[in-house]
């Protein structure tokens, strides 16, 4: 097992800032970062990301140990954190710049990504249809640092955004209590 090698996976879920937490508290997660991708203004700031315009969808890039947690695993944890249903945003955040999302940097990580997307349709947990895209990863731009760890900076805010969003609501809804 090689302990140094790290790969990167990219999902888009929302709201970046909650979707840090359930893959930061992971054995074999060395970081996140919010961002963005899938769009195609170079280094877009998050007012620009958040207007809309920019196509790129609000992200988070995992680096990981493939020695101690699978990409697998990750998607695991990205399916129970998401609204499948929707792609024209989550919870309460609304618009093409909220899609889900996973991106994918090879063809391994190409084919377990329709794999879990395709267990997820064949379970028929959902009568509606499944709408997370699976797309190549192209540029990941890093979000201003404000955002980043967000919910360890700013705590309050970040339990009040969860809540009143309704995020956690929806999610045991969607998926009871087998959230990440």
């Amino acid at each position: 097992m090689d302990n140094e090698k790290t790969e990167k996976a990219v999902f888009a879920g929302g709201c970046f800032w909650c979707m840090e937490p359930p893959f930061d508290k992971l054995d074999g997660v060395i970081s996140t970062t919010s961002g963005y991708s899938g769009g195609h203004t170079k280094n877009p700031s998050y007012k620009q990301v958040s207007s809309g315009q920019t196509g790129h969808t609000e992200a988070m890039q995992v680096v990981y140990n493939p020695g101690q947690i699978s990409f697998e695993q990750l998607l695991a944890v990205f399916w129970r954190n998401v609204d499948p249903t929707r792609n024209d945003g989550q919870f309460c955040d609304g618009g093409n710049q909220y899609r889900p999302a996973i991106f994918y940097h090879d063809d391994a990580q190409k084919l377990a990504a329709n794999a879990s997307k395709a267990s997820i349709i064949d379970s028929k947990t959902f009568a509606e249809m499944i709408k997370v895209e699976i797309v190549k990863a192209t540029t990941f731009y890093a979000a201003e640092d404000y955002h980043q760890d967000y919910y360890r900076k700013n705590p309050v805010r970040y339990k009040y955004y969860r809540y009143s969003c309704g995020r956690d609501r929806r999610l045991k809804e969607l998926w009871g209590d087998k959230t990440g």
